[in-house]
C-alpha cells in the first residue's frame, strides 16, 4: 500500500483534535503539513452535543451545526476550513499499529502514514456491559453514546418505540443527561445505578438529594444500589427485560448504558510511559518519546495547582490541552519557551432546565449553601470543599455568568475558610468577596 508523509499528524477527530487544528493555523502551519487520521466519517465535533440537544424531539442539533470550535464560542469549522488551511482531514480512516521508533501509523487499509511530530488524541472508548460478559448484553436497542453515528440510532429507537420504556444503566454524566432527554421523548424513563446516590465521584449526598428529588418530580424512577446481570430477549432479538442483582425485573423496550469509559491508549502500550491508567505527559503535554504529545482524556499530565500527576476527561481539558500542545510543537520549533499547563479542573453539565458547574477539587469537608428543594422553582444552590483550612473546590447550579465566575475564581485562589458555619451562611456572597 501506498505511504503518505505529513510533518505533523494528530490522531483522533475529536474534539481535541478540532482544537488543535484550529491552533496549527493560527500558529502560522503550512498547507500540506498537517493531518488529521480519524475513524468517524465527520470533521471533529463538540460531542456533549450528542447527550444533549441531538436527542432533543424538537429543535434538535445537527451536524454541520455542532462542529467544532462552536461550542466555546468559536468559528465552527466545516470540512471546507480544513481543505482552505491546506489541512488533510483523512475520515473513515482507522489506525491500527503505530510504531513511535520508525514515526509510523498503518492504517486497516494497510496504508502507511509517516511523521516529524504526532499528537495522540485518541480519547475514551466506552465501557461495555459485554466486555464483563453480562449475560443477554449483545441484545438489539442496548445502546452507548460516544459517537454520532451511537446517537443516530438511539433516535431511530426512540421513533420506533414511541412511548416505550427506557432503562439507563448508569448514575454519572451520561446517566443523567439521557435519563433526561429521553423523558422529554415521552419515554417511561427508569435509572439503575449502584452507588448510594448519582454521579458519586463528584456530587455530595446534599448535591445529589436534589437532582434525584428533581428527576422524581420529572416521573424519573431511580433505582439505587443495584446492577443490571442480565438482559431478555423477544423473538426478533430485541431487548424486552432487565434483570437486576436485586431479583427485580425490569420492562425495557430501549435499555442506555452508561457506566465510564477508558483512555484509548492500546496502540501505543509499550512504547511510551504511562501513568494512572494514561499516558503520562509533561506540562507541554510531551510523552517519553521525543516529538510525541499526548492530549485530552489519554493525557496523565502535572496538576501545577494540587501538585500532582492527573487524568482529566472533560471537553474543557481536551480544548485547552490541544491548543497546549500546539504552542508547545512551535515553541520547541522556534527554541522559544512557553507557560507550563496550569490547569482549574473544570466540569459541567446540563439537563431539563439545570445547568451546574464545579471548579477545583472535590476533596475534604462540604458545606452546602443556598436552596436544594427540588420542588423549588429555579433553585440556586451550591457547595464549597474545604480541606487544610482552604477552600479548594467550588459547585453551583443555576448561576448567572457571573456568578459562575466568582466560584471559579475561589476554586482558584484557594482562600482560608474561618469556620464551615460561616461559609454556609454566607453561601455565594463569600464566593463573590474574592
Amino acid at each position: 500500500m501506498a505511504s503518505k508523509a505529513f510533518k505533523h499528524i494528530i490522531v483522533g477527530g475529536g474534539v481535541s483534535a478540532g482544537y488543535a487544528a484550529r491552533e496549527f493555523a493560527k500558529q502560522g502551519v503550512k498547507p500540506g503539513e498537517l493531518a488529521i487520521i480519524s475513524k468517524e466519517a465527520v470533521a471533529p465535533y463538540e460531542r456533549p452535543a450528542l447527550s444533549k440537544a441531538y436527542l432533543f424531539p424538537e429543535g434538535a442539533a445537527r451536524l454541520p451545526g455542532f462542529n467544532v470550535c462552536v461550542g466555546s464560542g468559536g468559528e465552527r469549522l466545516l470540512a471546507e476550513w480544513y481543505a482552505e488551511k491546506g489541512i488533510s482531514l483523512i475520515l473513515s480512516t482507522e489506525i491500527v499499529k503505530a510504531d513511535l521508533a520508525s514515526k509510523a501509523l498503518i492504517s486497516a487499509a494497510g496504508e502507511t502514514f509517516n511523521y516529524q511530530t504526532l499528537m495522540i488524541a485518541t480519547g475514551s472508548s466506552v465501557i461495555r456491559l459485554t466486555d464483563f460478559g453480562v449475560q443477554g448484553a449483545d441484545a438489539k436497542n442496548i445502546f452507548y453514546l460516544r459517537e454520532v453515528d451511537d446517537a443516530d440510532k438511539l433516535i431511530e429507537a426512540i421513533k420506533a418505540k414511541k412511548n416505550g420504556k427506557a432503562v439507563v444503566v448508569g448514575g454519572g454524566y451520561i446517566g443523567l443527561e439521557l435519563s433526561a432527554v429521553l423523558k422529554l421523548n415521552n419515554l417511561d424513563v427508569t435509572m439503575v445505578y449502584p452507588e448510594p446516590w448519582c454521579m458519586p465521584r463528584l456530587f455530595t449526598a446534599g448535591i445529589a438529594a436534589f437532582y434525584e428529588g428533581y428527576y422524581a418530580n420529572k416521573g424519573i424512577q431511580i433505582i439505587k444500589g443495584t446492577v443490571a446481570v442480565g438482559f431478555n430477549s423477544n423473538a426478533d432479538g430485541e431487548v424486552k427485560e432487565v434483570k437486576l442483582k436485586d431479583g427485580r425485573v425490569l420492562e425495557a423496550d430501549i435499555v442506555v448504558v452508561g457506566v465510564g469509559g477508558r483512555p484509548l491508549t492500546t496502540l501505543f502500550k509499550g512504547q511510551v510511559e504511562e501513568e494512572k491508567g494514561g499516558i503520562k505527559t509533561d506540562g507541554f503535554f510531551k510523552t517519553s518519546v521525543p516529538d510525541v504529545y499526548a492530549v485530552g482524556d489519554v493525557a496523565t499530565f502535572p496538576l501545577k495547582i494540587y501538585n500532582e500527576l492527573r487524568r482529566v476527561e472533560h471537553v474543557d481539558h481536551s480544548r485547552k490541552s490541544a491548543e497546549q500542545a500546539v504552542k508547545a510543537i512551535f515553541a520547541s520549533e522556534e527554541g522559544k519557551s512557553i507557560e507550563e499547563y496550569d490547569y482549574l479542573p473544570f466540569f459541567y453539565s446540563r439537563a431539563f432546565d439545570l445547568s451546574w458547574q464545579f471548579y477545583g477539587d472535590n476533596v475534604g469537608d462540604t458545606v452546602l449553601f443556598g436552596d436544594n428543594n427540588p420542588t423549588t422553582p429555579k433553585a440556586k444552590f451550591g457547595s464549597y470543599w474545604i480541606k487544610d483550612g482552604k477552600v479548594v473546590g467550588a459547585f453551583l447550579e443555576g448561576g448567572t455568568p457571573e456568578e459562575n465566575k466568582a466560584i471559579a475564581k475561589v476554586a482558584k485562589a484557594q482562600p482560608p475558610a474561618e469556620s464551615l458555619e460561616q461559609l454556609a451562611k454566607e453561601g455565594l456572597a463569600f464566593a463573590s468577596k474574592i
